[in-house]
């Protein structure tokens, strides 16, 4: 369980008041003493997120939040911080406190969390202090509660069992490459080592899509991109799918037979993690943009960057030879996502191998309802080398809309 990266997993916020008894509660759920529980209100300030094991789901992480109704400056940034966390949210748990009943709060995040379209369950805590019928509560909120108590465990069983009913199983994509190969099929992975690369280890976009493969009976063989011609000379047969790592985009293109697929790691997850077609059209607003328009380059990690790193160096001087003339960029990192989406002409975004499938989906919609084009690096490197057609020849209703 916790091999598995927290960008794969359900995420499950809990949130509420104040003292409604959320940190309890998370420890009720796990059965640990993970969340620090006080009665002084705001012991929780930024979100605390907890790994465990939620059968027949899997591995999930159950994520803390601080009090919705937090007073002061400071307390507006931890309600901040919590409403940011809705943007990776896969199932939200709403805690009610008997002893305040309905409040504002309640109602307003109720709202913000339906208009997301994410899952909800409410409960009503601390069932061994307040005695108290849940369903006026549920006509006042319009949601069904379930009642329970973080201190006794009453009602924490019936919560699990509502948490499997609700999650949505299509919370990640089921497959990263394997619904594109067949059992036998042999894939080519191209991993380049050079000064970007980890020492050691290989990227997790790599690692994953080779378990994919080894999931589906099928066959990888990784080379590095120098390697890459003389491999496929000494294969007995053609392979089925050519996988690179989307900085090699030219130099693999050329080396690979027309008739073989070709394609990027940073392709394949921006269909496992986010909306191929819609960043398919990002790269397509490309054509629109003019010397001077702001771009944003958006990555979901913190990563020390290299002397001639990707989103820093190489992608700028990509879009600036293509427009024709210099442009104002600016960069984002991390789990923070400027509110001033409005002000770019176009989005940028990393992989998005660091946060799950809905954050990512979220980064889209915001961008979208700003009216900005947003594309990852894999497409807008093989847009900017002149192949994305050829690496979109794996996946035709997302080549169509290319075409168009």
């Amino acid at each position: 369980m916790q091999d598995t990266p927290r960008a794969n997993r359900l995420h499950i916020a809990i949130v509420g008041r104040r003292n409604a008894g959320k940190s309890s509660l998370i420890n009720a759920l796990t059965n640990q003493d993970i969340a620090l529980v006080s009665e002084v209100p705001g012991t929780t300030t930024d979100p605390v997120f907890k790994a465990m094991e939620i059968l027949p789901i899997g591995p999930s992480i159950i994520i803390d939040t601080a009090g919705l109704d937090d007073t002061g400056e400071l307390g507006e940034l931890r309600v901040k911080k919590t409403l940011d966390v809705l943007e990776q949210a896969d199932l939200v748990v709403l805690v009610i406190d008997p002893l305040l009943g309905i409040t504002e709060f309640d109602l307003e995040i109720k709202k913000e969390i339906e208009n997301r379209k994410i899952p909800l369950i409410g409960v009503v805590n601390k069932a061994d202090l307040v005695d108290i019928d849940p369903g006026i509560l549920e006509k006042q909120l319009g949601l069904s509660l379930i009642k329970v108590s973080a201190a006794t465990g009453e009602g924490i069983e019936e919560l699990k069992q509502r948490i499997i009913q609700e999650a949505p199983f299509d919370f990640e994509e089921s497959h990263i490459v394997g619904d594109l190969i067949e059992s036998g099929d042999l894939c080519v992975l191209v991993v380049p080592i050079d000064s970007a690369a980890p020492k050691g280890r290989i990227i997790l976009p790599q690692v994953q899509t080779i378990r994919d493969i080894l999931d589906h009976a099928a066959v990888s063989v990784v080379v590095q991109d120098t390697e890459l011609r003389d491999t496929l000379n000494k294969l007995n047969e053609k392979p089925k799918i050519v996988i690179t790592d989307s900085q090699a985009f030219a130099r693999v293109a050329a080396d690979t037979p027309d008739d073989v697929w070709m394609t990027s790691f940073s392709i394949l997850y921006a269909r496992y993690k986010g909306d191929l077609a819609e960043l398919i059209r990002g790269a397509k607003a490309i054509k629109s943009l003019q010397p001077g328009d702001k771009v944003l380059i958006a990555e979901a990690c913190t990563h020390h960057r290299q002397p001639d790193d990707i989103g820093k160096y190489q992608i700028p001087r990509y879009l600036e030879r293509l427009v024709g003339g210099e442009l104002d960029f600016s960069w984002s990192s991390g789990m923070g996502y400027p509110e001033n989406l409005e002000e770019f002409k176009l989005i940028i975004h990393c992989g998005a191998c660091m946060i799950n499938r809905r954050q990512m989906l979220n980064r889209i919609r915001r961008a979208r309802a700003k009216g900005v084009s947003i594309v990852n690096y894999g497409v807008f490197l093989a847009y900017a080398n002149g192949i994305l057609e050829r690496a979109l020849k794996p996946f035709p209703e997302v080549d169509r809309i290319f075409r168009e």
